[in-house]
């Protein structure tokens, strides 16, 4: 049994749906995730047409998506698990061996919830399913890293950004800067004074006003905005 299994009892395990090409790579997760008391496989897909069926049969609590898959690949699949009505509590963490910009910008676009890259242990990786599952945006450093960039290059005109930005109030505005700057709710709430309840309220006011699906978007508008800067 794991700490973070022994620490919750009682709770239901996480749900997880293996949607990956090779029967190898999906076998290997299974074994290691089948051996935490605290997350569950409930379904496995061999492309992304597959992985939006399963998503919908099985609702899972996190889709391990691969990138390259055949018919539809795990981009699409993951815009189409979000756009779908009753998936909004489904998180998407995209597993790949292509840490390209492209990849990452277009998957956060789509709604992926985080990136770690195949060639993470297993400690990352059941970590990652931990955080996302939690509601958390997740990363790999050095995609981070180069992520910061993009937004940088794709960021929206000062007036735009500030114009989008008018909704929220001073304190969500200071939230939102600080998810931006990848600290978590208990982080945030210690730097602004507040109850870690106090300040995840205020993150779900900002998804909320901004029409973010989960803290990975907030992110990206934090940048995109310039509110956050590199």
């Amino acid at each position: 049994m794991t700490a973070a299994a022994a620490s919750s009892p009682g709770s239901a395990p996480i749900k997880v749906l293996l949607a990956d090409d090779e029967r190898l790579v999906r076998s290997g997760f299974k074994v290691l995730l089948d051996l935490e008391d605290d997350i569950t496989v409930v379904g496995e897909a061999t492309n992304g047409a597959e992985a939006v069926e399963r998503a919908r049969a099985t609702r899972p609590d996190v889709v391990l998506m691969d990138i390259r898959m055949p018919k539809v690949d795990g981009i699409q699949a993951t815009s189409q698990i979000a756009k779908t009505p009753g998936l909004q509590q489904v998180r998407v963490l995209i597993l790949t061996t292509y840490d390209t910009d492209a990849y990452v910008f277009a998957g956060l676009q789509a709604g992926a919830s985080g990136f770690l890259l195949k060639d993470a242990g297993p400690a990352e990786l059941l970590h990652a399913i931990r955080v996302v599952a939690a509601g958390d945006a997740l990363l790999a450093p050095r995609i981070t890293r180069r992520l910061i960039a993009q937004f940088t290059a794709e960021r929206i005109a000062t007036q735009a950004g500030q114009n989008r930005l008018a909704v929220l109030t001073q304190r969500e505005r200071e939230v939102l800067a600080l998810v931006g700057q990848g600290l978590s709710n208990d982080e945030i709430g210690a730097e602004l004074f507040l109850s870690p309840a106090t300040a995840r309220t205020h993150v779900s006011h900002a998804m909320g006003k901004l029409g973010a699906r989960d803290r990975a978007q907030l992110v990206v508008i934090a940048y995109q905005t310039g509110l956050v800067s590199p």
